[in-house]
């Protein structure tokens, strides 16, 4: 278990995590989301012991991580897949890292083979890809077999098969038990891979819920009708009540009258129907409202530049997580 309670970190004037307080319990799936800058790098920093709070506590397992007698067999975190010796081999560095806990070698055998490493354990770091990388991050957290796994951004250069795998993995710890905190920029796989989450903005927490709750909060009763009347129940949907939009010609979206009204309202008048689809929000959904005015940078709609071509288009600043990324 993970516990946060009035967490605070600052530097200088600049406050990257503002009085944070959350519990990530075991047997849970937790994802942890929000934008870059948002907080996110350095609350998991601070439970992890690399940064120290400016205010608050945070615990692992009841105690705070420094205090651990054996700190692997109770928390494996992959927080940069990059924080390892070029010139070492994958089988000598996870190696090295069971030495200093004396887990037996037999367990860093286990890791390479759970994790999909054995065709380059040989080989030397430096030479691996992005998502070999993060296999080896993933293989290091799991080494002492923790009760307590914190992934950031674990899929991150992964191919399809390894999305799949960690969204397995995941789960699969979190049934035996075992406290899953992973954070990803990935919604659709959140949603598939998480059973709750923590938003994060301008750090600050801004949603704590289970995943179905996030998501029905931000429903809206839309339905996509496609007609070749469609100025004409328009016109007849805007005068019973219900608010509708249009982004090309025959496309009505349509909020406050559900489909079957919808239907009703258009055969009455003898109208033809095309379409007629119910849309339900999704994690991204809601995930975009939450945070709506806790991003950053903010970017122009893709649809200014429609028309305007290569030489109308203007570069929207990177985003990055500027401070989180200076502090690591």
């Amino acid at each position: 278990m993970i516990e946060a309670r009035g967490l605070t970190k600052r530097y200088g004037p600049k406050t990257a995590v503002d009085g944070v307080s959350f519990t990530v319990r075991p047997g849970t799936v937790t994802g942890f989301l929000g934008p870059n800058g948002a907080g996110k790098s350095t609350t998991m920093r601070m439970i992890m012991g690399l940064d120290r709070p400016t205010a608050g506590t945070v615990t692992v397992n009841g105690r705070p991580y420094a205090e651990h007698r054996s700190p692997l067999t109770e928390v494996g975190a992959l927080l940069d897949a990059k924080a390892v010796h070029t010139g070492r081999s994958a089988y000598n560095h996870l190696l090295a890292m069971a030495a200093t806990h004396g887990i037996p070698t037999k367990r860093v055998d286990e890791v390479i083979e759970m994790t999909g490493l054995q065709s380059v354990a040989k080989k030397r770091v430096g030479g691996f890809s992005l998502g070999m990388g993060q296999r080896l991050g993933i293989a290091s957290a799991l080494l002492g077999d923790p009760k307590t796994l914190i992934l950031d951004e674990p899929v991150n250069g992964l191919d399809p098969e390894g999305v799949l795998w960690v969204r397995n993995l995941a789960r699969y710890l979190a049934s035996e038990g075992r406290t899953v905190f992973l954070s990803s920029h990935l919604m659709s796989e959140v949603a598939l891979t998480a059973d709750h989450i923590v938003v994060i903005g301008k750090g600050r927490i801004i949603a704590d819920a289970p995943v179905g709750d996030i998501v029905d909060g931000a429903q809206q009763r839309t339905v996509r009708v496609r007609t070749p009347h469609a100025t004409q129940l328009a016109e007849l949907l805007t005068s019973d009540g219900a608010t509708v939009t249009s982004d090309e010609p025959s496309l009505l979206v349509v909020t406050g009258r559900d489909a079957a009204g919808i239907g009703e309202l258009a055969a009455a008048q003898g109208f033809v129907l095309h379409e007629l689809t119910p849309v339900t929000s999704t994690l991204e959904d809601a995930y975009m409202a939450l945070t709506a005015d806790s991003v950053e940078y903010q970017t122009e709609s893709a649809q200014q530049h429609v028309g305007h071509g290569a030489a109308g288009a203007t570069a929207a600043p990177a985003p990055t997580d500027s401070l989180e990324g200076a502090q690591r």
